[in-house]
């Protein structure tokens, strides 16, 4: 699984630390970690939290475009 560094870019843009961002979604910042170095696949409703936090679409945040994706 790929680094999502389309989360952290979008927690930087917002000014936010790993640790506000878990809270504002109601995980342990470890789990944010985790996403970010792609070591854990969030849940849907969990990527849908992180959308509405960030202000992303879950496109921008958790799919890559086709011609990005590794055979």
């Amino acid at each position: 699984m790929p680094k999502n560094l389309a989360i952290k870019v979008a927690r930087a843009e917002k000014d936010l630390t790993q640790k506000e961002l878990a809270d504002a979604v109601g995980v342990s910042r470890q789990t944010i970690n985790a996403i970010e170095k792609g070591e854990y696949n969030p849940t849907i409703k969990l990527c849908r939290k992180i959308c509405r936090v960030l202000e992303k679409s879950l496109d921008n945040l958790f799919w890559e475009d086709d011609e990005n994706e590794e055979e």
